[in-house]
């Protein structure tokens, strides 16, 4: 996998959305927040545009992920925000170009599916990562979660580090094993609606990430379930999940009527015999940690270890 180059202070970072449209009191200080960490920030025109929820229509914001990635000014590529519309522009998009001018692109939730296209058809590593109008502007966001977004994206190139959660939020077992394998995925809901396309998620041998919100337990069940069904969690090497932001019961008066996230884990991925760490700090929730997608890391789930390795 190639590593983009890393980003240094005075670099020009490429401003879009690939899915929904932001809030218009939002853009400036999401701009602002990219200024303040020393980069300069040519936004796109899909961060002011609305098509219904889309960010402007899927030509549009095809169109300016491709000339992001052509546009040699440009150095990095942040997505402002996440939302829905990411799989829709994937048939528009100029793989071919895009991989011969690798970048760091950063973002998460619905870019989940920009993660896997450029994973497996370009062969560049991608940046799971909080974005310019949902975190950064945030008044709780963190000293760690800043911390791991900014070593992800100027130390591209750094090996042998561990993922390691906040203080206080410790990871936890749901299966013993160690593995070793390229780290994929993203938002469960965007790497199941990858199933039957031409852009379906690879998962031999690899390690997968996995987190969402607001999906309720049976939804969370019910996708665990078609992943395991297509054969994709038994062709894992391992499993990380991370936070599953209101991800409860559908009636929350009656919870007895759902299953508990940990039975559901327990039920479907349990009996793979594969490890899993769980409790990882990272999707819809502050703390989070950054992910640098498409790296080869090894995992300890008995003693709930990550590391980056070469």
């Amino acid at each position: 996998m190639i590593r983009p180059k890393a980003l240094k202070k005075g670099d020009t970072i490429g401003l879009i959305s690939a899915s929904g449209a932001t809030p218009p009191e939002k853009f400036v200080p999401a701009v602002e927040s990219i200024e303040k960490l020393g980069f300069k920030v040519v936004a796109g025109e899909t961060c002011r545009a609305r098509h219904g929820y889309l960010a402007g229509s899927d030509e549009l914001r095809a169109s300016e992920v491709n000339q992001m990635f052509r546009d040699s000014n440009i150095d990095g590529i942040f997505c402002i925000r996440g939302g829905y519309g990411a799989t829709k522009i994937l048939p528009l998009l100029d793989f071919d170009m895009i991989k011969a001018n690798p970048k760091v692109f950063a973002g998460y939730s619905d870019v989940t599916a920009l993660h896997i296209a450029f994973n497996q058809k370009c062969g560049f590593v991608t940046y799971h990562t909080p974005m310019p109008s949902t975190e950064f502007i945030r008044p709780e966001m963190d000293h760690y979660t800043w911390n791991s977004f900014i070593e992800n994206v100027t130390a591209t190139e750094r090996s042998d580090y561990y993922l390691e959660n906040p203080p206080g939020r410790p990871m936890t077992t749901l299966a013993a094993g160690k593995a070793t394998g390229q780290l994929i995925g993203g938002n469960l809901t965007l790497v199941t609606a990858s199933l039957g396309t031409p852009y379906e998620i690879d998962t031999k041998g690899k390690i997968l990430f996995l987190e969402d919100v607001d999906e309720n337990e049976q939804r969370v069940d019910r996708m665990l379930t078609q992943l395991k069904l297509a054969g994709k969690l038994d062709e894992v090497a391992g499993i990380l999940l991370g936070a599953w932001t209101n991800c409860g019961p559908e009636n929350p008066k009656h919870p007895e009527h759902s299953l508990s996230l940990q039975t559901i884990f327990q039920e479907i991925l349990g009996p793979l015999h594969k490890p899993i760490i769980k409790d990882i700090a990272c999707g819809h929730t502050l703390p989070t940690m950054s992910l640098p997608l498409g790296r080869t890391i090894t995992m300890d789930a008995e003693n709930q270890m990550i590391k980056v390795i070469e």
